[in-house]
């Protein structure tokens, strides 16, 4: 079983070359986590392939236009990621699933921006309905929230190639 070595915390049976103990234990958690990822992962096309026809039986334009490019990028980006890691790249594999859980998190970023918005809002005309104004600008902070998602992760990702591309300096 390829998993028995890690299962039965056998260092010896590793299949890779580990410099010790905490090397080992990082395997053996990248390994069950590995695991419950492999699990659950299928897991996340449910809400993306949902979130299509949820979007467009919302009957507001700015709901489907918030809502339907993320749930197919989260497919696409997915699909990318499953593919790059096949074909052994592990950097390309990385920054897929990077935009993959930015389309994602929008979610999280959405709930932080509305309020942000209101605030502005009723800054600019304290009189506003609040009620009314948040119902407004949740479609909103569901765009702007998977497009700030993409940036910053576009942003990082960027970042990360240019500091692979360094070479090391050597010590003074």
């Amino acid at each position: 079983m390829l998993i028995s070595p890690y299962l039965l915390l056998d260092v010896e049976g590793s299949r890779l070359d580990v410099r010790g103990g905490f090397h080992y234990g990082v395997l053996v958690a990248h390994v069950f986590t590995a695991c419950v990822a492999a699990v659950l992962g299928p897991l996340q096309f449910i809400p993306a392939v949902t979130a299509v026809p949820v979007a467009v039986l919302s009957g507001n334009p700015i709901t489907q236009l918030g809502l339907i490019p993320p749930a197919v990028g989260r497919l696409v980006t997915g699909w990318l990621a499953v593919r790059a890691i096949r074909g052994g790249d592990v950097e390309a594999h990385r920054s897929w699933m990077a935009r993959n859980y930015a389309l994602t998190f929008l979610a999280v970023t959405s709930r932080a921006i509305v309020p942000i918005l209101l605030l502005i809002h009723l800054a600019i005309d304290p009189s506003t309905d609040r009620a009314a104004a948040v119902q407004e600008l949740i479609p909103i902070g569901q765009t702007l929230g998977w497009m700030v998602n993409l940036v910053v992760v576009e942003v990082l990702i960027r970042r990360r190639r240019a500091r692979a591309l360094v070479p090391a300096t050597a010590a003074d």
